[in-house]
């Protein structure tokens, strides 16, 4: 069984436990998934206050819902969905009250902390060895990123920083699994194109 498997099957023991009234089952899956949701939340706001209440706010959503949860998605999936949906809500209101935020790319990413946003965002580079990745280079990405519509970045950051599958975010987005590899090559020419002639 795979490691995928593996956990989408504790998932569902889990579920059922908590739908049988055993409120330890919804800690573990908090434990499991926290840092999980917080930092995917965290990548969309870039603001650790509020990727600190949406995460909260998940959780309590999703701790509302299990009850009504059928399983015809993975719990993970359907988490992730609950937070894309919050953090999607506070963006916008975000926008529209003109709040700048700057989104910092050498921040560490993944499990391990080993890799950056700025290493995962796709810049068609002639040879990669010999590009040192400098100050402004990360300044440029977080830039180009920041000139996105949300829809691009969204889903650059699900593919390229979550590491989710196109199946994955085409559930979590309630897209076609097509609509997800259309704007994901779409997001990234215009990431692209908005980093300037220096980086196509």
């Amino acid at each position: 069984m795979s490691s995928k498997a593996q956990e989408v099957a504790l998932d569902q023991v889990l579920v059922d436990r908590f739908k049988r009234g055993d409120q330890s089952a919804f800690d573990e899956m908090v434990t499991r998934y926290w840092d999980r949701i917080y930092s995917m939340v965290n990548q969309l706001l870039r603001n650790t206050q509020d990727a600190e209440e949406v995460t909260q706010d998940a959780f309590i959503r999703a701790h509302r819902g299990l009850v009504n949860f059928r399983g015809d998605s993975a719990f993970s999936t359907w988490l992730y969905q609950i937070a894309t949906n919050l953090a999607r809500n506070r963006y916008w209101y975000w926008w529209r009250r003109k709040r700048d935020q700057s989104i910092s790319f050498d921040q560490p990413i993944g499990p391990d902390g080993d890799m950056t946003l700025a290493e995962v965002i796709p810049a068609q580079l002639e040879s990669p060895d010999d590009i040192t990745v400098t100050q402004e280079f990360v300044d440029r990405i977080a830039a180009g990123m920041e000139k996105l519509n949300a829809k691009h970045r969204e889903i650059l950051i699900l593919r390229n920083v979550k590491n989710l599958s196109y199946e994955e975010i085409a559930e979590i987005l309630n897209i076609s699994v097509g609509t997800v590899k259309s704007r994901i090559a779409r997001a990234r020419e215009s990431l692209r194109s908005k980093l300037g002639e220096d980086f196509k």
